[in-house]
Order: structure tokens, then C-alpha cells, then sequence
């Protein structure tokens, strides 16, 4: 029997919409399933932030950016998947303060700063751990928050059956270390059934040379 195809986090989220596996329509047991990651302590922290400009990592077809749009004046969303972009653009026309950018958070050039940025079963698709959170902290205005949920799976592969993917696990001592290499005092790490949750202010000021200075 041969191997199972291994596709990229791109095409792996691309594929999820061609079989219109869309979390945004999850509801009972599937919502609660997922809430494992981004519950209401998940919630409580973003919402704790200034009111003001926030951007979601990974923000796919929308199921955070609901909860979240209504704690900010204006809300980014940055997602690789074309696909899982113009499906959350259908999910949310009905919210007018969200911003949908198809694109890689490493490479995509923001124009502004935000006053939070959050992030959920996201980073496991990231290999350069060190540099995701140092352009998540180098966007972060003076005071602002980073709230990061973190799979608490070793496995370095997600099997759906007909194909697998790779992944990259996380470790919140490395992700806490990061974090605070990176001027961002971690407040709380906060476990659930399924993730690790931390949160980190950014100091001001905080010298350091920031390469995506905007």
C-alpha cells in the first residue's frame, strides 16, 4: 500500500474547503471540540486588550474573528489559504470592522501596529518559531497584548485519512523564552484540556533592532 500524500498547510486548508469542512458552521459537540482551544479563557484574555486595532494569525474562515471583532474598533485577519480567505469573506460580510488579507504572516509587509494580536492552532504550521514571534512582537504597539494558543499535541503530523500534513509542535517554556527575548513580559500561561494559552504585554520602551518596523 503506498504512502499516504503529504500536502502543505496551504493546500491541507484548501482541500478542507473543497470538502466544505468549514468550523465557522460548527455547532454542539464539534463547537465544544474546538472551544478545547479557544474557549472562553481564550476569549477573556483578547478581550482584555485596548480597544483598538488588532490582527488574528491564521485567521481561516472566520470562527475567532466573530468572537472577537466586537472587542475592537478595527480587526485584521491574515490567512495563507486563497480558499479559507474567501470563505471567511462570505462568513463575516455581515461584520464591517474586519480587514481579510490573503497571505503568509512572515512575509506579508503590515502598514500599522496593533494593540493585540492573537493566534490559535496556528503556530504548528510554523517551523521559524523565533521569527514568528519577534514579527508578532515588533508589531505590537507600546502596552499591547499577544495572546497564543498553543496545541499541547507532540504528534508532527495532523492525519486526515487520505492525506497528512506536517507540523511543527510547540513547547510553551520555548514559546515563554521567545517571547520574553522579545521585550514581552508573559502574564499568565494558562492551561486547558487540549492547549496552552499565554499572554504577554509588550514593555515600553524596548530597545531592540526591529527589522519589521512599519
Amino acid at each position: 500500500m503506498k504512502d499516504k500524500p503529504i500536502l502543505s498547510a496551504l493546500c491541507h486548508y484548501d482541500r478542507l474547503i473543497d470538502l466544505d469542512n468549514d468550523p465557522f458552521w460548527d455547532e454542539g459537540a464539534l463547537r465544544e471540540y474546538m472551544d478545547g482551544w479557544d474557549g472562553d479563557a481564550f476569549i477573556r484574555f483578547v478581550s482584555g486588550a485596548k480597544r483598538g486595532r488588532a490582527l488574528e494569525i491564521g485567521v481561516g474562515t472566520g470562527r475567532m474573528a466573530a468572537r472577537t471583532a466586537k472587542y475592537f474598533e478595527r480587526l485584521a485577519g491574515i490567512d495563507i489559504s486563497e480558499k479559507s480567505v474567501a470563505r471567511a469573506r462570505k462568513n463575516l460580510e455581515y461584520i464591517g470592522n474586519i480587514e481579510l488579507i490573503c497571505g503568509d504572516f512572515l512575509a506579508h509587509s503590515f502598514s500599522e501596529r496593533f494593540d493585540c494580536i492573537y493566534s490559535t492552532l496556528t503556530f504548528m504550521h510554523i517551523e521559524d518559531k523565533a521569527r514568528a514571534v519577534e514579527k508578532a512582537a515588533a508589531l505590537l504597539m507600546p502596552g499591547g497584548i499577544f495572546v497564543l494558543s498553543l496545541d499541547k499535541g507532540r504528534d508532527e503530523w495532523i492525519d486526515m485519512g487520505k492525506w497528512k500534513t506536517r507540523v511543527f509542535p510547540d513547547d510553551p517554556v520555548r514559546m515563554k523564552t521567545l517571547m520574553e527575548t522579545n521585550g514581552l513580559i508573559v502574564k499568565e500561561i494558562f492551561e486547558t484540556e487540549r492547549a496552552y494559552i499565554l499572554t504577554g504585554v509588550m514593555e515600553a520602551p524596548f530597545n531592540f533592532q526591529n527589522r519589521y518596523a512599519v
